[in-house]
């Protein structure tokens, strides 16, 4: 209860902020934020505010990169891992949680390798395709499998980032991969999902900062307040991910 607390008094505080923000002012609407998000955002982000700078990526890299003086407005993880970082760190403000998702084992749609549970993961064979740890996905998986009792299946490739772990899956590189189940909608069919066990599913989060001393912070208070306002929360759950 104190931990929903803590985060509804800083979706209400970044909210307020944000509305300070006056949407008709000639600056904010010359402007175009520039955002950096998590790779899994590539799809709906877009569909939120068209007309900003996207960056997708890891969401490490994504903070590292910030870390070294990118000029990023806007910074959105699929983890809160770095957004916390980076608010320890003086370099963004507080960070505010705006969606959830949920992990599936994807396949292609022919499946070649007739896989129907995660558990057929311990078949000889298998090219499984996971994430870098030091991704949010990455991290994810590790507790899944560990949670599973696979903690010993091989992976075949650690990807930088969930999409390329899903361009593995729609190529026929690979038989499976852990990625969110948001990935597998945007495919339009190309992938399928295979549901984890509720018992192993990780809590995934994603959060959103404005970044301190923006370069366009009219237009990183405008965007955030969009992605928290009804139309952004249309557009995530029509994706599929969660609200908080």
């Amino acid at each position: 209860m104190a931990s929903r607390a803590l985060g509804l008094l800083a979706l209400a505080a970044c909210v307020a902020a944000v509305a300070t923000v006056p949407r008709a002012s000639a600056r904010a609407a010359a402007e175009r934020a520039t955002v950096f998000a998590a790779a899994s955002l590539t799809d709906v982000f877009p569909q939120i505010e068209p007309n900003a700078s996207y960056n997708f990526g890891g969401s490490n890299e994504l903070a590292f990169q910030i870390e070294q003086g990118a000029p990023a407005d806007v910074f959105a993880a699929a983890s809160p891992t770095y957004p916390q970082k980076l608010y320890r760190e003086g370099l963004v403000e507080q960070p505010v949680i705006f969606a959830t998702n949920r992990l599936v084992l994807a396949v292609p749609r022919s499946n070649p390798a007739h896989i129907s549970s995660v558990y057929d993961l311990r078949r000889k064979g298998i090219r499984l395709v996971v994430g870098d740890p030091a991704v949010p996905i990455g991290a994810y998986t590790q507790r899944v499998l560990a949670r599973l009792g696979l903690a010993k299946v091989r992976a075949v490739s650690r990807e930088p980032d969930v999409r390329s772990i899903l361009t593995k899956i729609e190529l026929g590189e690979a038989d499976a991969g852990f990625v969110y189940v948001t990935d597998v909608v945007a495919t339009k069919g190309k992938a399928k999902a295979i549901r984890i066990p509720a018992r192993a599913q990780p809590r995934v989060a994603y959060e959103v900062a404005v970044v301190k001393g923006a370069p366009h912070v009219d237009a990183a208070r405008a965007f955030v307040f969009r992605l928290l306002g009804s139309f952004g929360r249309r557009k995530l759950a029509a994706a599929g991910f969660g609200l908080p």
